[in-house]
């Protein structure tokens, strides 16, 4: 019989998809639309208007993705949780649910230092909420891999809003070192092991 303070994180898992689904989907909201152009575009216009919008919705896209995959596998590996961390983790969805509003606003002014950390500050928090849960769910067992994998994305998106504060138009190369955590959880098990 189940303990009565645990919650089943099945119905958690449910919710979940549902709110990643529809926040990726929403990235693609803000992207310009046909109209804004008077005529038939050139590619000068059509790189001019849509690359920076598809390079945001793209790096959101991917980290959203990947977040996705990292709370189904915590939730595997941790299908039972107490009321605190099932709170904790829908501050985790309210994070992602967010996500489409900071996109909107990097695609659009990518260039302008405030928007690069404020779009920072968000990917650092949703990594820092992910980390949180991994280490929440870890308690008891030694797993390097797991662990590094969940804090590395923590310690790039850090980086990248010091980056975003100096150079905003570089801190999305910065950032996207974070799609690495993988390979960065496979280095630490092997050195581990």
């Amino acid at each position: 019989m189940p303990q009565i303070h645990l919650f089943e994180m099945r119905r958690l898992e449910m919710l979940s998809n549902t709110i990643f689904g529809v926040a990726m989907t929403l990235l693609a909201y803000d992207l310009p639309k046909a109209s804004s152009f008077t005529q038939a575009p050139d590619w000068h216009d059509v790189l001019r208007v849509y690359a920076q919008p598809i390079i945001a919705l793209t790096i959101s896209f991917v980290v959203a993705g990947l977040f996705w995959f990292s709370h189904h596998r915590r939730l595997a590996i941790a299908p039972e949780a107490g009321r605190g961390v099932v709170f904790l983790n829908l501050f985790f969805l309210l994070s992602i649910i967010i996500l489409p509003v900071t996109n909107g606003l990097y695609g659009s002014y990518w260039l302008d230092g405030v928007v690069a950390v404020i779009y920072g500050i968000h990917l650092t928090v949703i990594a820092s909420l992910n980390a949180l849960l991994w280490v929440l769910a870890l308690r008891g067992r030694s797993d390097p891999q797991l662990l590094v994998t969940a804090l590395f994305p923590v310690v790039v998106f850090v980086i990248g809003i010091g980056a975003a504060f100096v150079a905003p138009s570089v801190a999305h190369f910065i950032w996207c070192v974070a799609f690495l955590a993988p390979f960065a959880g496979w280095l630490a098990a092997r050195r581990a092991g």
